[in-house]
């Protein structure tokens, strides 16, 4: 499989893909294709859609499989970038829940919950995320624009819960309440901050989607009856 990102603040990735090669998506991500391309839907048992469900998948799942050689784009839902990540043994990754957007079919796709209770009470987005694992190529969507840190040993690093796009595998993550009443009270960025601790890569995005929703949402009237 080849591939090519598009696009400015609206990117794409376009994929070739030889006969039989097969790609992984969430469904309403294909934008077009060749007319070779099949697609065939996939639930994958009442435990896995479950598991979709919590990590913020959708239920199910199109699998796209080039009937000869044919080639397929996918689009992102926001404003942002699109990240190329190459899985593999010692190099699987962790994505914010709804950061995927595709991948070859030899990338497995499971629900990762965080090990400490304290993120998972306080850390809201950050509990549930995504685990890539398997080997091939995948893409993450990013809203806004794309930040990379690469951590040392034990580097920490402070980050609003949202803008946590993903991480590897080695880079552990926890929560940290914000020092002082006043601050946390008048400050106006909430309670907790989440930790990232290394080693390993880091991906930060600079314009999370829910961000944008709540300053939306203030100059929505409300509803009356």
């Amino acid at each position: 499989m080849k591939y090519e990102i598009k696009g400015g603040s609206f990117p794409v990735v376009t994929c070739r893909l030889e006969d039989g090669e097969a790609m992984i998506t969430e469904s309403g991500s294909m934008v077009w294709q060749t007319p070779n391309i099949k697609m065939e839907t996939r639930g994958g048992g009442i435990g896995k859609m479950f598991s979709k469900a919590l990590s913020g998948e959708s239920i199910f799942q199109n699998i796209f499989t080039a009937d000869g050689a044919g080639m397929i784009t996918f689009g992102s839902s926001f404003p942002g970038k699109i990240l190329p990540l190459e899985i593999g043994p010692g190099r699987e990754m962790i994505l914010q829940k709804g950061s995927f957007l595709a991948a070859q079919t030899s990338v497995e796709l499971s629900v990762h919950f965080n090990k400490k209770l304290g993120a998972g009470f306080f850390g809201g987005e950050g509990f549930i995320m995504q685990r890539l694992s398997g080997h091939g190529v995948a893409f993450a969507e990013i809203d806004g624009e794309l930040v990379e840190y690469r951590l040392a040993d034990g580097e920490k690093l402070y980050v609003d819960t949202g803008n946590v796009a993903g991480f590897e595998a080695s880079v552990s993550m926890d929560i940290k309440q914000v020092p002082g009443l006043k601050n946390k009270l008048l400050g106006g960025e909430g309670f907790f901050h989440t930790v990232l601790t290394g080693p390993g890569n880091v991906w930060l995005q600079t314009m999370p989607i829910s961000n944008v929703a709540r300053a939306v949402s203030r100059f929505i009237p409300a509803k009356t009856q």
